[in-house]
């Protein structure tokens, strides 16, 4: 039997991609207006800035700012996939910040009170994580409390037990953590010779591939495995699965463990390359977790989609430091970013729009093959 011939307009991929594209153009041109009001002779100069990022700087230093692009793509993947995981079984994992700051803690913690060596400070970054993620999902299943309620919470209550935590390690002169670099190497996450690509850029480590693995392996146990159709099954008819025997409470809570710990995975593989510190006096929840939420939905909440859309946000991110502060202020660059991260969550937007259309388009056909049928 011939195969039918599919419009490429009908193909969910396609359909993923573009409006992934409506959304970056939009972000894109919203931002450009923005800046124009703020001050018009500029804004083409800024916007462009933007677009360029690292592409801006020479050869060597071009390479040097890739590789920490790569490297801080790495959480916001992480973050994603977390996202998207939860979002199979149903449950929209709003923790996730919090998740990732309870990576960071448990990383940096065991790495500097501890000096324990890198590869168990991911595990217990990713214990830390699922130890969270379990407690949403506890509540959820065993006490009927809103997942986004609980969730919210937890950010708020993890990022002050880290602050009091980690200030036990940090600097005697900052209200930083400790370097990596100078009181526990051993931590550091080994570089297995990448730097060599990006002029010797010492936080490229395995944590890059590290990170496209995890991707790949969710895409496998969602999409191949009887495990993920049951958490998908538990996502899309909480009370068919149960019909069916499945093990519905056991499996939201194993999902929101699994989601933690991607996220406090994600934290460690980027505080043990030694980039960047703690700050114990942080009084906001890190934006990278909410970052990751757009990250899941501009990749299509598809695993392998989020790999590139992760990459494009923190590539638009350190695009927006490149705007002249002399005619901009020093928040313009996190505003235009926020504004494309912000349009990038209503990918499934339009996407839900290009496939009503269609459906609109076929049942018109339909109801003008019948009247001349009839006639």
């Amino acid at each position: 039997m011939k195969k039918e011939n599919t419009s490429l307009l009908r193909r969910d991929s396609f359909q993923t991609l573009l409006s992934s594209l409506v959304c970056v153009l939009g972000g894109l041109i919203v931002g450009y207006l923005v800046l124009l009001f703020i001050e018009p002779r500029g804004a083409s100069e800024a916007i462009f800035a933007v677009m360029k990022s690292f592409f801006r700087y020479p050869g060597s230093l071009k390479l040097k700012y890739f590789g920490q692009t790569l490297v801080r793509s790495v959480p916001l993947l992480m973050c994603a996939l977390s996202v998207l995981f939860a979002y199979k079984v149903g449950m929209f994992n709003i923790g996730v910040a919090g998740q990732y700051v309870a990576g960071a803690c448990a990383a940096l913690y065991a790495a500097l009170a501890w000096n324990l060596p890198w590869y168990l400070c991911l595990i217990l970054a990713m214990a830390a994580g699922a130890v969270l993620g379990a407690a949403a999902g506890f509540l959820k299943t065993q006490c009927n409390v809103n997942v986004v309620i609980s969730g919210i919470m937890l950010n708020w209550i993890m990022l002050y037990l880290t602050n009091l935590l980690l200030g036990t390690v940090k600097s005697p002169t900052s209200p930083y953590t400790k370097s990596l670099q100078g009181t526990n190497p051993g931590a550091l996450l080994p570089n297995l010779g990448m730097g060599r690509f990006f002029n010797n850029e010492r936080s490229v480590t395995i944590a890059i591939p590290l990170a496209v693995i995890m991707a790949v392996l969710i895409w496998v146990v969602l999409n191949k495995t009887k495990f993920g159709y049951e958490l998908k099954a538990t996502g899309n008819n909480y009370n068919a699965a149960r019909y069916a025997g499945m093990r519905e409470n056991r499996n939201i809570i194993l999902t929101m463990m699994i989601a933690g710990a991607l996220a406090g995975m994600g934290a460690g593989l980027l505080y043990l390359t030694g980039i960047e510190e703690w700050e114990t006096t942080i009084a906001s929840v890190p934006a990278m977790g909410f970052n990751g939420i757009a990250v899941a939905f501009l990749g299509g909440l598809s695993p392998l989609g989020s790999i590139l859309s992760a990459f494009f946000i923190q590539y638009i991110t350190f695009g927006g430091g490149n705007v002249d502060l002399q005619v901009y202020c020093s928040q313009i660059s996190s505003l235009i970013s926020s504004l494309i991260i912000y349009l990038c969550a209503f990918v499934a937007f339009f996407k839900f729009y290009i496939q009503a259309r269609i459906r609109r388009n076929d049942e018109k056909k339909a109801a003008e093959a019948k009247e001349g049928g009839e006639g």
